[in-house]
């Protein structure tokens, strides 16, 4: 006797209310067991799996790739053996930030199994369902062919998938690419993005001919190919924007710069690359960056605080969750080195460079981007001198660190060509006042100008 259950999507943290289907990992008619990743979602904050609660055979799936879905809406049916009990799920209270163990409560008679899954047992959602998309069979659902998830009825049937990564595939949906037509150029024959750009600056099948004219008649000059491309706002994206419009208008920006001398911080970096305990980590200017932030903070522990309205407080953090701003393909994302302060330099380099590069790969968890108090951006790595970076939601400072490149320099009365930068900091001025702003800046430059002072002020 089976039980057919419908998994409902939960809430994987943050309080998010929705997520978009990015890729499906069963069909109708698989066998699935406990913990086995069933489908991929991307939220407001990251990507992620999401494991089967049950032991038992897919029997619909009731979302569609690409479909936006309230938590709380089913996804997926199972069918499920044995009485309604034997595949109970309970959900012990912990942070939404992190991955919830849940324990699956056996059949008499079964070894008990631990279940890693991600928020489920949450309470009813208080949104209602949205009726399905029905997607018309035209260039808007040829990035899906591939996969076969192009419904038939109302029931998508997922067939053999290319090779490649979410984004990769996200891209080509948003620019009516099939994959399936593409031969991947990456890693065992993977289809990476820049296989779909090529094919998309290449096909015009669909696009217009020609331009219409002011007076609509139709006789304008023709359109170039691609003329005009739409990007949907969603996930990482849209939160973002979101995040930086809010931001920027709820908290009063001051910026201020400051044109460092780093020679001697070029070559600590160099030095240190050569030491034993850095092998196999990529050492770079960041790590000496991130430190001097780290002291600075430690000296000026009103610059790690952020600005409760509602409680009429200031909270001052007593320790520094460091956040490193990451170009991500699906946008500008913010994770976090947890209780940076407390780390011993050699693990401070190993945890930054894992966590830029988890993000860059979009493997960010919510946990990850959860909970920075401060944050570096590198706009150095872009070619860059300066900017004025918008404070990440809920913080009061970001420091910008520009590109090290040879300029003219005095030294000792002397005109000299020393390797140099511009730092920016910006802050909210509601609790940073100029007189703190600049001390923060001007230790953090001091530093940089001399390594020594990191380790005579930490």
């Amino acid at each position: 006797m089976t039980e057919l259950k419908e998994f409902k999507l939960p809430d994987v943290g943050e309080g998010l209310t929705e997520a978009d289907i990015v890729a499906w990992h069963v069909k109708p008619g698989d066998q699935v067991e406990v913990n086995q990743i069933i489908v991929e979602i991307e939220t407001a904050k990251a990507v992620v799996e999401l494991p089967s609660p049950w032991d038992g055979t897919v029997s619909r799936l009731l979302a569609e790739v690409g479909q936006t879905v309230d938590v709380g809406v089913p996804i997926i049916a199972v069918d499920v053996a044995g009485s309604g009990d034997a595949a109970a799920v309970t959900a012990p209270v912990q942070d939404k930030t992190d991955l919830a163990e849940r324990t699956v409560v056996p059949a008499p008679g079964q070894p008990q199994r631990q279940a890693v899954l991600v928020g489920y047992g949450v309470k009813e959602a208080s949104t209602q369902r949205r009726a399905r998309k029905t997607v018309p069979a035209t260039a808007a659902t040829a990035g899906r062919q591939e996969t076969g998830e192009i419904p038939t009825g109302s029931q998508p049937v997922p067939a053999a998938r290319a090779l490649a990564k979410p984004p990769v595939r996200r891209l080509a949906k948003d620019l009516g690419i099939s994959l399936a037509e593409l031969a991947g150029s990456g890693p065992d024959g993977s289809i990476t993005r820049d296989d779909v750009q090529r094919a998309a600056a290449g096909d015009t099948t669909g696009r217009s001919a020609h331009l219409v004219s002011p007076n609509g008649s139709g006789t304008g000059r023709p359109a170039s190919p691609g003329a005009e491309e739409r990007i949907a706002i969603r996930g990482v994206r849209k939160h973002m924007a979101a995040a930086m419009v809010a931001s920027a208008f709820t908290a009063p920006h001051v910026t201020e710069f400051l044109q460092v001398d780093v020679t001697e911080t070029m070559a600590a970096v160099r030095r240190v690359r050569e030491l034993a305990e850095y092998a196999g980590t990529r050492v770079s200017p960041l790590l000496f960056v991130a430190r001097a932030l780290l002291t600075a903070v430690a000296r000026h522990p009103l610059i790690n605080s952020r600005w409760d309205g509602e409680a009429g407080e200031i909270v001052v953090k007593h320790y520094v969750n460091l956040g490193i701003a990451v170009a991500a393909e699906r946008g500008l994302i913010v994770p976090n080195v947890k209780d940076a302060g407390a780390l011993p330099l050699p693990e401070l380099a190993r945890r930054l460079q894992a966590l830029t590069e988890m993000a860059r790969a979009g493997q960010a968890t919510p946990a990850d981007l959860a909970g920075g108090t401060i944050t570096i951006t590198n706009v150095g790595v872009f070619g860059v001198d300066a900017g004025t970076p918008i404070l990440t939601p809920g913080e009061t400072a970001i420091l910008a660190f520009g590109q090290v490149k040879d300029t003219p320099w005095v030294v000792d009365g002397q005109l000299a060509v020393r390797k140099a930068c511009t730092l920016s900091l910006s802050f909210d001025h509601r609790i940073v006042d100029g007189e703190l702003g600049s001390a923060v800046l001007r230790d953090i430059g001091a530093m940089l100008e001399d390594p020594l002072r990191i380790l005579a002020w930490s």
